[in-house]
């Protein structure tokens, strides 16, 4: 693909964006690239905590006068008629403006909610990067988008719009995709001369490991076995599964199980761990979406947060030639995988902005739907009166753990994960259970009536 030719109609055109929750990483990530094509202008950084961006730019060499704080509309529209960015707390400010896309990336489900409404109801583009809202609410934004003639797309540069991509290239192409999924966040790096992997800043003994670190014949017995050798490390993470539930919204592909697989697997076993059980891998069914955990030796490279398909090789010799090439196909040669080693967040996010603003075409699928629900299931006894608190880094739940589930009568009355956070329980919920809608206090959450337009889109 030609990308300069794909955009070519840009011309002299300066496209103005907004970028919502803009004093954090993904923010640095989309104003450097911004930095670099004149074709991005941006109009306005908004944030709570105006200094994060104001610092933000003056780290990445934006001229002191380059942005200026607004506290009202007339300053913003000021700001913008002098070319200058408006550094805005109140995202309300942001109707102020004159905008061709909003790229929010708040993290804050209710609030990201209303400021991609408030834009697309105005008739202004938005590139989704905050998932929580989007797993919840995309299907019904992406229909008020149709509604009101512009786009609502997730962002490249982000898994789930890489892995959607790639789908979509493989089915264009005609091939099945068996399976589809992205390694989580951060790899499992195995020095073998010590016997320890480390795992961010953790270094943990794995004495075990050794002796599953050759795939076996029994594919699904050497993941049990690296399991169970790095049991003190975690090997599931939730944004994962917000992550796969979009792509799953996006492509139609359904999960493989509620928990999801999670294997310890090294980068050239994919195309012979997510295949069927009959032919040796672990899905129980296929046309599914999955995440893998990166298994990988010190001198390896890493998988770099990347996704992957699985597809099925319908011509032997084809595949041969291909495997002779380096290319991952299975042991049994009924299957191949291919993948994307990384993703660069908001370096790549102004291919789906110009897509939007130069082609109404968004990165998702227009046809976008509720097609699986991630779920929020207890790990202990809550009492009513409790508050699900969400934090960290990862937007978790304490006491919480996230499944992911297709959509059907028996989900339809359970509450999604991101609609459960930061709410209050109305009844006791004991250890194992979902959480339902009817046990938590809505009131005034917007999140909770989005999610059930979602539904009514299906």
């Amino acid at each position: 693909m030609n990308y300069q030719q794909l955009f070519h109609d840009l011309g002299d055109r300066r496209i103005r964006l907004a970028v919502t929750g803009a004093g954090g990483e993904f923010a640095r990530t989309l104003l450097v690239q911004c930095r670099a094509m004149p074709s991005m202008q941006v109009s306005a950084l908004c944030d709570l905590n105006i200094e994060a961006p104001r610092s933000l730019l003056r780290q990445l060499g934006f001229a002191g006068d380059a942005a200026v704080l607004c506290e009202d509309a007339d300053g913003a529209r000021a700001a913008q008629a002098a070319g200058r960015i408006a550094l805005i707390r109140d995202h309300a400010l942001l109707e102020a403006l004159a905008l061709d896309i909003v790229v929010e990336a708040t993290g804050q489900p209710e609030v990201g909610l209303r400021i991609a409404e408030a834009a697309l109801r105005r008739g202004v583009h938005v590139a989704i990067v905050s998932k929580e809202m989007d797993s919840v609410a995309g299907p019904y934004l992406n229909r008020v988008a149709a509604e009101h003639g512009v786009v609502y797309t997730i962002a490249d540069g982000d898994q789930p719009s890489n892995l959607a991509g790639l789908v979509s290239w493989a089915r264009l192409l005609g091939f099945e995709v068996v399976a589809a999924g992205k390694s989580s966040e951060y790899d499992y790096i195995y020095d073998r001369a010590a016997g320890t992997v480390q795992y961010l800043d953790r270094q943990v003994p794995a004495p075990d490991l050794a002796r599953h670190w050759a795939m076996g014949e029994d594919a699904a017995a050497t993941l049990r076995g690296r399991s169970a050798a790095l049991a003190s490390l975690p090997q599931s993470a939730t944004p994962d599964y917000c992550e796969m539930n979009i792509v799953a919204n996006s492509t139609g592909l359904l999960p493989s199980c509620d928990a999801l697989n999670y294997p310890l697997c090294r980068i050239g076993e994919l195309a012979d761990v997510f295949i069927p059980r009959e032919d040796g891998g672990i899905l129980d069914r296929t046309g599914v979406v999955d995440v893998f955990n990166c298994l990988r030796a010190t001198d390896d490279v890493s998988f770099g947060g990347g996704v992957f398909i699985v597809v099925r090789c319908t011509d032997a010799i084809v595949w041969e030639v291909l495997r002779a090439k380096g290319h991952l196909v299975s042991r049994n040669a009924r299957y191949a995988c291919v993948y994307l080693p990384y993703h660069l967040m908001g370096l790549e996010t102004p291919l789906s902005v110009l897509s939007a603003v130069l082609h109404h075409r968004p990165s998702s699928a227009t046809d976008m739907a509720v097609h699986a629900v991630m779920l929020a299931r207890t790990d202990r006894d809550f009492s009513a009166g409790e508050t699900l608190t969400v934090g960290g880094h990862h937007h978790v739940i304490g006491g919480i753990s996230a499944r992911l589930l297709p959509v059907g009568p028996a989900t339809t009355p359970l509450a999604p994960f991101y609609v459960v956070a930061n709410k209050r329980l109305l009844t006791d919920v004991p250890a194992g259970r979902f959480i339902a809608l009817d046990m938590l206090d809505l009131t005034g959450s917007a999140l909770a009536q989005a999610w059930q337009r979602s539904l009514a889109v299906r």
